[in-house]
Order: C-alpha cells, then sequence, then structure tokens
C-alpha cells in the first residue's frame, strides 16, 4: 500500500521481480491543508507553518535534485517508474471502508506500507495477515519523518539508515524487523535522502516479505531513546543548512 511516486515505485518494481503475484493499492495522498491543520493541533501554529513551508520548498527542489536521483538510481539498478503489469487498485485512503473490503477480496499473505498515511487501528485490525512498513530512519531514534535529515543534523551519521518493521498502532513504535545504513554523497539533500535510503533498503525489504511468506519473522525492540521526528521548520534548515552545509 503506498500513495505512489518514484521512492515506492523501485520498492513494487523489485518485489514484483521476485514476487509476481503482487497487487498495489494507491491512495490519494494527503493535502498539505489536512497535514498542516493536524500539525498545528499538535505543535503549534508557527511550528506547523514552517514544516509546510520547507514540504513546499522541498517540492519546488525535487527538479534540481532530478540528476542526483537519476544517478541513485542508475547506481542501484532500480526503476523509478510505474510498471503496467502490476495492478493498481486506486483508493482515497489505506484506512476506508473500500480498502478493506479490497483486501478482504485479495486475501493477501503479507502486507507492506511504503509512504503512506498512518495506518488506523480499526484498519490494522482488519487486516488478516502481518504488515510491514518500510521506514526512512533507524528506529527508534528517528521514527516519524526525516530520519535521514535528522541523523546527521545530530552528528550521527553511521546511523543514517532505514528501518523494516512491524506495523502497530503507534509511528514506527513496532518491532524491527530488519536495518540497513548507507552514506550521503556530497550532492544529497532533503529532497534526495528518501530516494536514497530508499534504494539501500530494497534488499531488506525483500528478506522481510520472505520471512512473512515462509513464517520466520524475527522482530525485535531496539534499544536507545525514542523520538518522533518532524520535518525541519523552514528557517532551521535554511539555519542549518547556511552553518553546517546540511541541507
Amino acid at each position: 500500500m503506498t500513495a505512489g511516486g518514484p521512492n515506492p515505485a523501485i520498492v513494487i518494481n523489485a518485489l514484483h521481480a521476485r514476487y509476481p503475484d503482487l497487487h498495489v493499492i494507491e491512495e490519494s495522498p494527503e493535502s498539505k491543508a489536512e497535514i498542516w491543520r493536524r500539525r498545528a493541533r499538535r505543535l503549534g501554529v508557527l511550528q506547523a507553518t514552517g514544516q509546510l513551508a520547507t514540504m513546499i520548498a522541498a517540492r519546488l527542489l525535487r527538479k534540481a535534485a532530478q540528476k542526483r536521483i537519476d544517478e541513485i538510481c542508475r547506481t542501484f539498478r532500480v526503476d523509478p517508474n510505474p510498471n503496467p503489469r502490476i495492478p493498481v487498485h486506486k483508493v482515497a485512503s489505506i484506512n476506508g471502508a473500500d480498502t478493506l473490503q479490497r483486501i478482504a477480496d485479495l486475501k493477501p499473505a503479507v502486507t507492506l506500507l511504503v509512504s503512506t498515511r498512518l495506518l488506523s487501528r480499526k484498519a490494522l485490525a482488519a487486516i488478516p495477515c502481518s504488515v510491514l512498513n518500510l521506514h526512512a530512519g533507524i528506529n527508534p531514534a528517528y521514527r516519524g519523518q526525516m530520519g535521514g535529515y535528522w541523523s546527521l543534523v545530530e552528528g550521527d551519521r553511521e546511523n543514517f539508515g532505514a528501518t523494516v518493521h512491524l506495523v502497530d498502532a503507534g509511528t514506527d513504535t513496532g518491532g524491527t524487523l530488519y536495518e540497513v545504513r548507507t552514506t550521503p554523497a556530497q550532492g544529497d539533500f532533503i529532497s534526495t535522502y528518501p530516494m536514497l535510503l530508499t534504494a539501500a533498503a530494497l534488499d531488506i525489504v525483500s528478506r522481510a516479505v520472505g520471512d512473512a511468506l515462509d513464517g520466520s519473522l524475527a522482530p525485535i525492540m531496539p534499544a536507545g531513546p525514542s523520538h518522533l521526528r518532524f520535518p525541519p521548520a523552514l528557517w532551521t534548515w535554511i539555519s542549518v543548512g547556511l552553518t553546517r552545509r546540511i541541507w
């Protein structure tokens, strides 16, 4: 299940090469207004507005990032384009009744989330198989969003990586199945970190799916402090970029 885009596409294509009986449920992405309202309730209007500004800036920079993204795809030999042979079921939300009916019809052996909204408790309880998530950060220190970015900001470059974990009722709090770490290139920044981490994680995604299919999932609860991350406010992102060259 995904909200679409080139990052999930490389995961879908890689999995389809190994597991041809693959179906995609693609939800409509949350609107910026919905995201802003939710964060404003949690973090306050100022912080939510600053984060939204960074998200908009990152989107505007995607064109500038395309050269590096193309390089990542060549390096990892991945395809960011949708494969028309893979069935895609469009839904409004992964938490909707139509999604749950589609899952009931498909009877999946394992479900993988890649770049979706949070799965509700009701939807999670209704899915009759293990639910896995690909998270672009190392849990539990870099739960939430922009895990790779925050690991660099905190001087924790050795934990620039991704996690595949079981999904529970929390935000990236389920048991860890696999982790992978990599190193960003000089040209990487906030618009390219997610693609780099997704490409680096394809092997552990495939291994986790395989474990789910053969009944050998072995989650662990990683030690260390747990922090829920959000995108940096625009002023934080610019300040860190100018002073520490972490963009």
